[in-house]
């Protein structure tokens, strides 16, 4: 753990020492001796924190020195800044050299200097101790990310324990192993077929694998097979050769002697040339960790005419892919057990196969949620469990609250630990960062995916990378952690993109462990049990369950100077929050995100948050702030700032300051009860063109004219675009703002009004700059207000993928579907109040992306008709306030992959219809009878909302993401 702060101040140093280097003067000798010896010890660090479970104390202690050296050269450093560099924007040499010569700065330089030095000496002694362990534990050579051989030993054991579980111990794999088995047995027998089972470590893809592969079936069909465990640390020749050994004895041949002299390309065509005698075979690869075994190992795989099928376990999704990708392979993502799977097992495991004893019932479930369908937690918990007393509930309990204490130890759950932690250990160090973070979050907590990489990035967690904006390189990491099943998506935005995410219980308390092992995240509730005495670069508050007041009116014991982040997260605790923000505000001068969202209460920005030379991330989203102080232009460093549901109408001149500024938010619901009605946005400078780092803008008031609009055509790096209040006349003026806007992917333009009373957005203008290139990188475009007829610059937005129109009124002889019909990707459609027509009409052909489409309040529509061949990807149909439809949609039954139908407040005819003519034989019944779910919303006659599924029985079958 050590090694992943090393790393990253490291990282941090040498960004110092290139950009701010002429600051240091005489010092700048002694911050590069830190640097490269804390270089030098980096790879004996990793490799000993392989071992420091099982090392001596001494050991132990020195890794805690490094890490805590590490943390006060980044605490130095930025002080340093913080003091000299502080009038960089008005002439930064000119202002260096004034403040140096004044005497107050001087004694200050002085002790600044007086600290490296001193951080220097603690360096040199870590050094020398590092040369003597380096001895005594035989680490010298390079680390990687692996774990040492003799773990890996272990590891070996481990996995087989899992190939000798009794198939009558085994739950919810009868019909995974079916589907794998058909996978084998059917498909082209003249080309290789690859097999992968993707998923989270503890998931059973091993026992499910070993299962299929024993199968008789499969036995009679190959005759020749082998079972090959990988692994992290993977000798790639020693492996050969025990896939030679297996080969040669399952055909009863002698193994050739010469194998202990071969290379790997030796050993790789005695593979290729027994394979390509042998007839049809069958070879599991268990354990895959990387890509680039796959690229090595399929050359000694023959294509031959048999059939020849090889299965494939990892926890990554890029190595599954890149195996299946050239043989038309097949991908299993592994599932979590059901909660009914879950508990048979767990009680097949407890009690023997009986029934649970009532008293025990509450806190049984309670512990297996906490597996959260993870096998092998079940298995190791419930072993766990079997040794408790089952008359003394209390005992179960104690086990219930204590998982994580269980998880730090090595009794019962130690392989669970020690299995979950090795996808963490196979991590690069900036993705063990980013992962380490998401410990601020909240046990079972839906995790924001936009605000996460946002708090990395301002966090510097995030490397920048050339012809890549830092946003993409932030959701690459969070791709990456996802691909290697260490967080699990729970939504999913346009083109697939995570909207939310979590992370599994179990491997939360893995992951806190980490983080509390190296003072990097603190979450406190305010009892006082929680306050650490350490120093802490991260504080987060969450609620408490505790109504003791008393507790929270005590001071925290925390070491505010070296807070790199302040964020509240579901607090409810008014006191505490404001206890702990006041302490922030006063002596946390090196914070560099400070989130405050939520936080109703939060009327002002204070004072002293101004003083924060630092401060890349503010988050004041959902407060009670309504103004933003001209001092706003002294955080010069702000990266991020976010004023989304707050009073904020308007912003100072002195925003023009935030020369960094690359995420500004700043708008507030027209109707909190009704998002169709869009939203107010902020006045802004006229010169507001001159924010050239902006990517996201949301939501600027056009209100004011031309001017504005044409200064948003200056803002090139754009990404994110939200206007609101747009007149008719200035639609013009915004074609040529936009077509500037070369990397935008959401765009959103409100036009002045509300509703049906929404003045005209006319967006039809052939500008000179309006080539086949305008707006080719738009993703999102939502439309609100009156449209006399769609621009037609959008039927050429082939990478749109979703599309709102909301007030539109078009005309029936504006029909908005001509225009959309063709577009390539269009995935989704969200129309409210935007055709005024008695008739839409899906044509064959068109919208063959297409999964979701929503009709809204649009009041004159009659009929909807769906030819055969349109729609074929739809997945969800909402028809929402369409009073004057009396009918199912015409030709409904041709949409083969709907998924759910909702209705809401449609009309009551078409209502009881459904509700009351349910019967196999109607003809109704026979048109939707496809379709997994359909929910019926409507209001009773006392104005009461209702609810009401058919056929719910169907309902388990589908789960819609």
């Amino acid at each position: 753990m050590a090694e992943t702060v090393l790393s990253f101040v490291l990282d941090q140093l040498s960004t110092f020492l290139r950009e701010e280097g002429r600051l240091l003067g005489g010092v700048r000798q002694e911050v590069q001796f830190i640097r490269d010896e804390l270089e030098q010890m980096r790879a004996f660090l990793q490799e000993a924190e392989a071992k420091e479970e099982d090392a001596q104390p001494t050991l132990q202690q020195w890794i805690k020195q490094v890490r805590d050296a590490a943390y006060d050269t980044e605490d130095i450093l930025d002080e340093f800044l913080a003091r000299f560099a502080r009038h960089r924007a008005t002439g930064f040499y000119g202002s260096v050299r004034r403040i140096f010569s004044s005497i107050k700065n001087l004694r200050a330089r002085h002790r600044v200097a007086s600290e490296i030095q001193s951080i220097k000496s603690r360096i040199k002694s870590i050094s020398e101790a590092h040369q003597r362990y380096q001895s005594e534990y035989g680490i010298s050579a390079p680390a990687s990310n692996s774990l040492s051989a003799v773990n890996n030993t272990t590891w070996r054991y481990s996995r087989d324990d899992a190939l000798l579980v009794e198939e009558a111990k085994l739950v919810g794999i009868d019909q995974p192993k079916n589907r794998l088995i058909s996978e084998l047995l059917e498909g082209d027998d003249h080309q290789l077929k690859v097999v992968s089972v993707v998923g989270m470590g503890g998931l059973g893809k091993t026992t499910l694998v070993k299962r299929v592969h024993e199968d008789p079936e499969v036995r009679r069909h190959f005759p020749v097979r082998a079972w090959v465990t990988v692994s992290q640390t993977c000798d790639f020749q020693y492996l050969l050769k025990d896939l030679i050994r297996q080969l040669h004895e399952e055909g009863k041949k002698p193994v050739p002697q010469s194998i202990e002299s071969l290379n790997t390309t030796g050993l790789k065509k005695i593979v290729k040339d027994f394979l390509q005698q042998a007839g049809r075979y069958a070879i599991v690869f268990d354990d895959v960790w990387d890509v680039e075994f796959w690229n090595t190992i399929k050359f000694a795989l023959p294509e031959s005419s048999y059939g020849n099928r090889v299965m494939l376990t990892t926890r990554k999704a890029d190595v599954a892919s890149a195996s299946c990708t050239e043989s038309l392979g097949y991908i299993h993502r592994m599932e979590s057990l059901s909660f009914e799977d879950s508990w048979t097992l767990f009680c097949n495991k407890i009690f023997k196969g009986n029934s649970c004893p009532g008293h025990l019932m509450d806190v049984a479930k309670g512990v297996l949620d906490k597996c959260e369908g993870l096998p092998l937690a079940i298995l190791a918990i419930s072993g766990l469990l079997a040794l408790k007393d089952v008359n003394r509930t209390e005992e179960w309990e104690i086990v219930r609250g204590s998982l994580g204490g269980e998880l730090e130890g090595t009794g019962k759950l130690d392989r669970v630990k020690r299995i979950l932690s090795l996808s963490y250990g196979d991590l690069p160090w900036h993705l063990k960062t980013c992962l380490l973070y998401t410990s601020i979050y909240p046990e079972d907590y839906e995790i924001e995916c936009e605000g996460l990489i946002n708090l990395w990035i301002a966090e510097r967690y995030v490397e920048r990378r050339e012809g890549r904006s830092i946003e993409d390189v932030a959701w690459g990491y969070l791709t990456e952690l996802v691909n290697r099943s260490l967080i699990q998506v729970t939504g999913v935005f346009y083109e697939g993109a995570p909207d939310t995410c979590r992370i599994h219980d179990l491997l939360r308390e893995i992951i806190l462990l980490k983080s509390r092992g190296q003072n990097m995240v603190t979450v406190t509730t305010g009892q006082p049990t929680m306050w650490p005495s350490e120093k802490v670069r991260h504080l987060v508050v969450h609620s408490s369950s505790s109504n003791n007041t008393q507790h929270h009116q005590q001071r925290p014991n925390y070491c505010f100077d070296h807070f790199r982040s302040f964020v509240t997260i579901e607090s409810t605790n008014q006191l505490l929050f404001k206890t702990l923000l006041s302490e922030v505000s006063r002596s946390s001068k090196l914070l560099k995100v400070l989130d405050l969202g939520g936080q109703e209460t939060q009327e002002e920005i204070p004072n002293e948050i101004f003083k924060m030379f630092h401060l890349k991330h503010l988050d004041l989203g959902g407060t009670g702030v309504e103004r933003v102080p001209k001092a706003i232009g002294k955080l010069q460093h702000l990266e991020y700032l976010d004023l989304g549901h707050t009073r904020v109408r308007e912003l100072p001149l002195e925003i023009l300051k935030l020369q960094k500024l690359r995420v500004l938010r700043v708008y507030q619901p027209v109707d909190t009860s009704d998002d169709d009605y869009g939203f107010h946005g902020f006045k802004a400078p006229s010169n507001m063109g001159g924010l050239l780092a902006l990517e996201e803008l949301n939501c600027i008031d056009a209100s004011s004219g031309s001017t504005i609009v044409k200064e948003i055509g200056k803002l090139t790096q754009l990404r994110k675009l939200y206007i609101t209040k747009l007149r008719r006349e200035d639609g013009k003026e915004l074609c040529s703002s936009l077509a500037n806007l070369t990397s935008l992917r959401e765009l959103s333009v409100d036009s002045i009004g509300k509703g049906d009373d929404h003045d005209i957005i006319d967006l039809n203008h052939h500008h000179p700059s309006l080539s086949s290139l305008f707006l080719q990188s738009l993703r999102m475009l939502f439309l609100c207000g009156r449209l006399e007829k769609m621009p037609q610059w959008v039927a050429r937005l082939h990478g749109l993928v979703r599309i709102d129109l909301d007030w539109s009124r078009l005309r029936s002889e504006e029909d908005p579907l001509e225009s959309l019909q063709h577009l390539p990707n269009l995935g989704e459609i969200n129309f409210c109040g935007s055709y005024q027509g008695e008739e839409l009409c899906f044509k064959v052909g068109g919208f063959l992306m297409l999964k979701r489409l929503h009709l809204k309040r649009m009041e004159g529509l009659r009929w909807m008709r769906v030819e055969e061949g349109a729609l074929p990807r739809l997945h969800l149909l909402f028809l929402q306030q369409l009073p004057l439809l009396e009918e199912l949609p015409l030709g409904i039954q041709h949409l083969s992959n709907l998924q759910r139908l909702t209705l809401y407040e449609t009309s009551s005819q078409l209502r009881e219809k459904l509700l009351e003519n349910q019967k196999e034989e109607s003809e109704d019944y026979t048109k939707i009878a496809h379709i997994p779910e359909i929910l019926i919303g409507y209001y009773t006659d006392d104005r009461k909302w209702r609810d009401r599924w058919l056929w719910a029985e169907k309902k388990k079958t589908y789960n819609l993401s």
